[in-house]
């Protein structure tokens, strides 16, 4: 059974994966509205919460072992879903072992520092799973739409386009230095429609309770639309591979995304395969004692549990 759920999740996921090399031109080679023929919401649900339990008892098992560590990397344009699919994700796992980090504008501290220096603080540990709610990836993103953000590092060269290539290079060399001692990374692009968004953006503004979410800035950064898939499709060419490889998760329908992100991260856990840790006969004899230690403690008349 276990072992017909996984092939099922790998199946499933496969057309979401850039495979490693692939040019991708993101406007055409994936499309936001897919839905994998699932009929409808109601059937989502249903795989999302079979996927959210297999994450909960994968999660106990790699906190348990406590040998290997998961980073999941969200990115996604705004009104992308990037909260709503941590929210509904991770609903069922033990929040002591997950850790959410969100990155604004860098202080001038991290300023002072190399562009990676502030998300490697927040990488998590052996067992964790920590997610990056948007990552280092705007490092080749927001700043390659916006290069005037670039004047506030502090570069020693002058930036030009070898700038963009040095930094797909760098982040595949750290992400395999990760994955080498034991953290998998996991990448997910929330693919969000240019016409779902305004219609999102809409809501924000129409429904009360949904006000703060809006900013006159996100409409701004709507022109920039189009510089913005450019930089989408060269980082999903350039930085897709065998040991990091990203995954375009359609984010038309929030419930579909989020049941893609549950299916990619439930496969990277099955394949994993994290174990309760064993113990030897040494420690079994302790447990024997602890447990006469116990019984004889128990109250005459009551059971011994």
């Amino acid at each position: 059974m276990k072992d017909k759920r996984a092939k099922r999740i790998a199946e499933f996921i496969a057309p979401l994966r850039v495979d490693p090399g692939r040019k991708v031109r993101l406007a055409e080679d994936f499309d936001p509205g897919h839905r994998a023929g699932i009929a409808n919401k109601k059937q989502g649900r249903e795989l999302l919460r079979t996927g959210v339990a297999l994450l909960a008892d994968h999660q106990r098992r790699l906190a348990a072992q406590s040998s290997h560590g998961v980073l999941l990397c969200l990115q996604a344009l705004d009104a992308g879903g990037k909260d709503g699919t941590i929210r509904h994700v991770m609903s069922g796992v033990n929040p002591q072992g997950v850790r959410v980090s969100s990155f604004k504008v860098p202080s001038a501290e991290e300023l002072g520092h190399d562009y990676l220096w502030r998300y490697a603080r927040r990488l998590p540990s052996r067992g964790e799973i920590g997610i990056f709610n948007r990552s280092y990836y705007e490092e080749v993103l927001v700043v390659r739409v916006h290069p005037e953000l670039l004047a506030r590092q502090g570069l020693p060269d002058r930036p030009g386009k070898a700038l963009w290539r040095r930094r797909y290079r760098e982040i595949n060399a750290w992400e395999r230095y990760l994955t080498d001692n034991g953290f998998r990374i996991v990448k997910l692009f929330l693919n969000l429609s240019r016409d779902e968004q305004r219609v999102r953006f809409l809501k924000r503004i129409d429904v009360p309770e949904r006000n703060w979410k809006f900013s006159a800035a996100d409409v701004r950064e709507r022109a920039s639309w189009d510089a913005y898939q450019s930089a989408f499709s060269s980082m999903l060419s350039a930085t897709s591979t065998a040991w990091a490889p990203w995954y375009v998760v359609p984010a038309d329908h929030k419930w579909f995304a989020r049941t893609c992100a549950a299916a990619v991260l439930a496969h990277t856990l099955i394949d994993l395969d994290p174990r309760y840790p064993g113990i030897d006969d040494a420690a079994r004899h302790e447990l024997q004692l602890a447990r006469k230690q116990l019984e004889s403690e128990t109250p005459d008349g009551s059971s011994a549990r």
